[in-house]
């Protein structure tokens, strides 16, 4: 069997439980197993893997992508940005910023990572990711402290018309073109329907059945004419 070890600062043990969920069942799929490990300092996923358990090792870097290009980016952002907007309008904006650039900076961070038995996510990020987090820098240094809740909607249109990609609401779940439930919203603290919408770069929001009436406005608000209720 294969030893992985994947660990992080214990105030980002959120992030070790996101790759848990995320990898587990593959993991046991190929016959192996996982657990979660909490320190006094650092929390850590333990996968043991048979020897070519290639699907669930390419699955943790994806996923390990995700905690730095969202969950990482999230907190840098959230401290970086500086507007007079509410804190939930922070958030969306946050959210809307990530999208706007996640595909390719998942492409970064995938091609810095190297294959080992033990992986410190904060030590990657910090020693490995200097010019992504220049990159990050100079877009929040882009947006000026006047920035408003009308200029928040007219860059939310703007992504929103540029993306061709659909995604489905049923309740308080989003689910992707593949039906699959999108879970991404967790790595900035909490999930929630409106920061998963963002987060996804949907073109088209398809809701299936009733909807949440917060929800119903922050569609209309930010999605007009892209959401269809069905």
């Amino acid at each position: 069997m294969e030893e992985i070890t994947v660990s992080d600062g214990s105030e980002r043990s959120s992030f070790i439980t996101y790759l848990y969920n995320a990898v587990v069942g593959e993991a046991v799929r190929q016959g192996g197993s996982g657990e979660l490990l909490f320190g006094d300092d650092r929390t850590a996923l333990r996968l043991r893997l048979p020897e070519g358990g290639k699907g669930a090792v390419s699955l943790l870097f994806s996923k390990i992508a995700e905690v730095v290009g969202i969950g990482y980016k999230y907190l840098f952002l959230r401290e970086k940005l500086k507007t007079q907007l509410s804190s939930r309008e922070e958030k969306l904006l946050s959210a809307a910023l990530i999208a706007a650039d996640l595909e390719g900076d998942l492409r970064f961070i995938r091609g810095r990572m190297e294959k080992g038995s033990a992986f410190h996510i904060d030590g990657f990020y910090s020693f490995r990711l200097a010019a992504l987090r220049e990159k990050w820098t100079r877009i929040a240094e882009y947006v000026p402290v006047s920035f408003s809740s009308a200029d928040l909607k007219k860059f939310c249109e703007f992504l929103v018309g540029e993306s061709t990609h659909k995604i489905y609401l049923k309740g308080n779940v989003v689910f992707g073109e593949n039906f699959a439930p999108l879970r991404r919203s967790r790595l900035t603290g909490e999930e929630d329907v409106e920061t998963e919408i963002l987060l996804s770069d949907a073109g088209f929001v398809y809701c299936l059945g009733e909807v949440d009436g917060a929800v119903g406005d922050f569609l209309q608000k930010y999605y007009a004419d892209r959401a269809i209720f069905s």
